[in-house]
C-alpha cells in the first residue's frame, strides 16, 4: 500500500514541480582550485579564488557564460518586456531637484523622463527654466558617465564638478566658467571619497596615488592625501596640504567654512567615527590643530558662527547633539551644549536664514525642528510622514527648500520663507500614479530575544490578508544607515499587482542612534539577521504572505543579510535577491577601502572567537550542500570597486556547486557599472525589470498591464 501510494503521488510530485521551475538550466562549469587558508589552525578552502582576478581573461569568460545562462533564462520569462514596457512608461516623467544658491546663481538637476543621467540647469530666477549648464549624457554614449560632485565658487565665477566612469569610485575633477559654460584646463585625477571646497582661487581635495596596473578596481586604497588645487594650473603642481605617512590606512577629507576663516580636516579609518582638525587659514603655515584624535564618535562641523564651530556629535549622546566649541578654547571641558540630546536621533542640522533647522528622525520618519542661533527652540516644521531633506543655504539667505517623499509619494520640492515660517509647493511629481489607492502603515514586531524592531508595510487600500499576496521584504542593518520612507518607482508595478512591499528598520542602522547601531555590529551580527527572519514570520503570521510568496532584497550590506538569512532559514522564503553584497567575510578587508568595514564586522584577523564568528555566518562558507535553496538571482557590476564583484561570483560559484534543488541560481552581472550611485536609466529600468519578472515568475504568479 505504500509503495502505491508513492507511485500515485510521484507524478504529482513531478508535475508541481515543473511547473514551478519551467525551465531547466545548465550552469557554466566553475574550475576549482587548491588554496587553502589557515585561520588560528582551522584550515579554509578557497576554490574559488581565482575569481578574485576580475582582469583575467578565465575571469572574463566565465562572467560571459554565467551571464549568458542567466539571460536566457530572463529572456524567456513571457511577462518580462511587458514588465520593462510599464516600467519604462512610469519612469518618463520629468524629474527635478530642489532648487540651490550658489555664487549668485539658482541650479537644479532636470531629468526629461528617460534621460539616462540627470542635466544641471543655471537660472537667475527662480521663474525661469534655466538653460543647460552640465549634461553629463553627452560625456558618453551609452549614458555611464555621471555625475558625483557639483561646487561652485563663492564668487560664482566658477563651477568644480566631478566624473564617474562606468559607475567606479573613482573620480576626475573638471572646472567650468560659468559665464561661458566651457571648461578650462584643469583636470584632477584619482580622487575618490573626495568632497570640493573652495577658498580663494581654487579648491582642497583629497586623492590617492595612481593604482598599479590591473590594481584599478580592485587593489587597497592607501595613502590618502589632502591638496589644494589652483585654478589654471597642472595636478602636478597642486600643493599638498595634508598628509599621514605613518598611517597609510587613513582617509582624509576638507572642508572650508562658510566665512573662509578655517579649513575641517576630518580623518576616518572606518566608517564610524573620526578625527578632527582645524586650522586658521588667514595665518600662513599654520599647523592644524587636532581637536580629536580617538576615532571613538562622530564630530561633523556644522560651520563657524559667531566665533565658535557648531559641532554635531554621537559623544556622550547616542542619538546625537549640538555643541559649541570656541576655537580659541578648544578644549572639551569648554564644549558648550548648544542642542541637547533629544528622543529622537538629529540626523543633521544647517544654519539658513539666522537660524538652525534640526532634521531628526523618529521612528524611522523624518521631524524638523527649528532653533534660534543660542539654542532657543522656535518651532516645528509641520509635515506628513516621510522622508524630509534640504533646508540648504546660507546664513544670511531667507529662502530655502526642502524635499518630502514617502512609500507612495514621490518627492515634492517646497519652498520655505524663513523670516515668514512659511512653506509653499514649489514642485508637483507628473508621475502616473495614484498615491491614494495605496497605504503605508508601520508595525513594531518581536525579535528573537524580544526587542521591538518598526516595520513600513505598503500595499493596495483593502488588500485582503489571505496568506497569499506576493511580498518583497528589504533591509539593510548596518553602518549606522537608516532606512526611512522613500519612494521607489521600480515598485509601482509590484504594488499595481497586488503586491505588498515591507521594509524593516532592523538592528546594525542609525533608526534609534549610536546604540541600535553598535546592537547589530561584530559578536552581536547576528541580531541583524534574527531581526530581519522576525519580520518575514510576521508577514506570513500576520497573513500579509506565505513562504512561496515571499521575497527578500537587498543591496551592499544588505547583501550580506540576504545572503546569511537565505542559509539560516531557507525554507523561509521563495526568492532571494542579494544585490553587491558583501559574501566574504573573511576577506572582505583585503579589497580596496574594504577595511572600513571592520568598525561594523571585526575582521577573520582580530582573534579565534571573531573569527569563528564570521565563519559560521559568512554567506559564502555558510552555504550547505545537499540543501535546497530559495531561488537565487544575485547582481553585481564588473565597475563595483566598492565592493568588489568576487564577493559575488564566489558565493555563486559555491551555490551552483553545492545546491541540490530544483530553485534557479543565478547572477546578473551588469557591465559598465558599479555599485549602483550613477546607473543610467536604461541600465536601471532593464535590471529592475528582469529582477521582478524574476521574482512573480518563481512564485508562480502572472501580472496583468493595462
Amino acid at each position: 500500500m505504500k509503495k502505491l501510494f508513492f507511485l500515485i503521488i510521484l507524478p504529482a510530485l513531478i508535475m508541481t514541480q515543473a511547473c514551478k521551475n519551467k525551465q531547466s538550466i545548465d550552469y557554466p562549469e566553475t574550475k576549482k582550485v587548491d588554496q587553502v587558508d589557515e585561520y588560528f589552525g582551522v584550515k579554509v578552502e578557497d576554490p574559488y579564488r581565482w575569481l578574485e582576478d576580475d582582469t583575467s581573461k578565465a575571469t572574463k569568460q566565465w562572467v560571459k557564460a554565467q551571464n549568458k545562462v542567466t539571460f536566457d533564462y530572463l529572456n524567456k520569462i513571457p511577462f518580462r518586456d511587458e514588465v520593462e514596457q510599464r516600467l519604462t512608461k512610469i519612469w518618463d516623467y520629468p524629474k527635478e531637484s530642489a532648487p540651490f544658491k550658489e555664487g549668485g546663481h539658482y541650479f537644479v538637476y532636470k531629468n526629461s523622463g528617460l534621460q539616462n543621467q540627470s542635466v544641471i540647469y543655471i537660472k537667475e530666477d527662480l521663474e525661469d527654466e534655466g538653460k543647460v549648464f552640465i549634461n553629463p549624457n553627452t560625456l558618453s554614449e551609452d549614458g555611464t558617465v555621471s555625475l558625483t560632485n557639483f561646487e561652485v565658487s563663492d564668487d560664482g565665477k566658477y563651477a568644480a564638478y566631478g566624473i564617474s566612469r562606468g559607475g567606479s569610485d573613482w573620480r576626475e575633477f573638471y572646472v567650468r566658467e560659468v559665464a561661458t559654460g566651457d571648461d578650462l584646463d584643469d583636470h584632477i585625477m584619482w580622487a575618490k571619497f573626495s568632497g570640493i571646497s573652495w577658498y580663494k582661487g581654487g579648491f582642497f581635495y583629497s586623492r590617492y596615488p595612481s593604482p598599479e596596473k590591473g590594481d584599478k578596481l580592485s587593489g587597497v586604497n592607501e595613502n590618502n592625501k589632502v591638496y589644494y588645487h589652483k585654478i589654471g594650473t597642472d595636478q602636478s603642481e597642486d600643493k599638498l596640504v595634508y598628509e599621514e605617512p605613518d598611517n597609510p590606512q587613513r582617509g582624509f577629507g576638507a572642508q572650508v567654512t562658510e566665512d573662509d576663516k578655517y579649513l575641517i580636516l576630518y580623518t576616518t579609518e572606518s566608517t564610524s567615527g573620526n578625527g578632527l582638525y582645524f586650522k586658521p587659514l588667514d595665518k600662513k603655515n599654520a599647523e592644524f590643530n587636532k581637536l580629536i584624535t580617538d576615532f571613538e564618535n562622530d564630530y561633523g562641523v556644522v560651520g563657524h558662527y559667531n566665533g565658535k564651530f557648531l559641532i554635531r556629535t554621537n559623544d556622550g549622546a547616542p542619538k546625537y547633539r549640538l555643541m559649541a566649541v570656541d576655537p580659541k578654547n578648544p578644549e572639551k571641558e569648554n564644549w558648550e551644549e548648544l542642542i541637547p540630546e533629544a528622543e529622537e536621533v538629529l540626523n543633521s542640522v544647517s544654519v539658513v536664514g539666522g537660524k538652525m533647522f534640526a532634521n531628526y528622525m523618529k521612528d524611522a520618519h523624518s521631524l524638523v525642528k527649528v532653533f534660534e542661533m543660542d539654542g532657543q527652540f522656535a518651532y516645528n516644521i509641520d509635515a506628513e510622514l516621510g522622508t524630509i531633506s534640504g533646508f540648504y543655504g546660507k546664513k544670511d539667505d531667507n529662502i530655502t527648500f526642502y524635499s518630502l517623499t514617502s512609500f507612495t509619494t514621490p518627492s515634492t520640492i517646497y519652498k520655505y520663507n524663513v523670516a515668514e515660517n512659511k512653506s509653499t509647493v514649489y514642485k508637483h511629481s507628473g508621475i502616473d500614479f495614484d498615491p491614494e489607492k495605496y497605504e503605508t502603515k508601520q508595525v513594531f514586531y518581536e525579535s528573537k530575544d524580544g526587542t521591538k524592531v518598526p516595520m513600513f508595510i505598503t500595499h493596495k487600500k483593502g488588500l485582503e490578508l489571505d496568506g497569499t499576496n506576493p511580498t518583497l521584504l528589504y533591509g539593510y542593518g548596518g553602518f549606522n544607515v537608516s532606512l526611512t520612507p522613500r519612494f521607489r518607482i521600480t515598485m509601482v508595478p509590484w504594488l499595481e499587482n497586488g503586491g505588498v512591499y515591507a521594509q524593516a528598520n532592523i538592528r546594525g542602522g542609525g533608526e534609534y542612534g549610536e546604540d541600535w547601531h553598535l546592537a547589530g555590529t561584530k559578536m552581536k551580527k547576528q541580531n541583524v539577521f534574527d531581526d530581519f527572519i522576525a519580520a518575514a514570520e510576521y508577514l506570513i503570521d500576520e497573513g500579509y504572505t506565505n513562504s512561496d510568496r515571499l521575497a527578500i532584497q537587498g543591496g551592499s550590506n544588505g547583501g550580506l543579510l540576504v545572503g546569511a538569512v537565505t542559509n539560516q532559514r531557507p525554507e523561509l522564503f521563495e526568492v532571494a535577491l542579494p544585490a553587491v553584497g558583501v559574501m566574504d567575510m573573511l576577506r572582505y578587508h583585503k579589497f580596496t577601502i574594504g577595511r572600513y568595514w571592520a568598525s561594523d564586522y571585526g575582521t577573520s584577523e582580530d582573534s579565534k572567537e571573531m573569527f569563528e564568528y564570521l565563519y559560521n555566518y559568512s554567506p559564502l562558507h555558510s552555504v550547505k550542500s545537499g540543501k535546497e535553496y530559495p531561488a537565487i538571482l544575485v547582481t553585481t557590476a564588473d565597475h563595483d570597486d566598492r565592493v568588489v564583484p568576487a564577493h559575488s561570483f564566489k558565493y555563486i560559484a559555491t551555490v551552483q556547486e553545492k545546491e541540490t534543488g530544483h530553485n534557479p541560481t543565478l547572477i546578473r552581472i551588469e557591465t559598465k557599472a558599479g555599485h549602483g550611485a550613477g546607473t543610467p536609466t536604461s541600465k536601471a529600468i532593464e535590471q529592475a525589470a528582469d529582477i521582478m519578472s524574476f521574482v512573480w515568475y518563481n512564485m508562480d504568479f502572472v501580472p496583468e498591464f493595462n
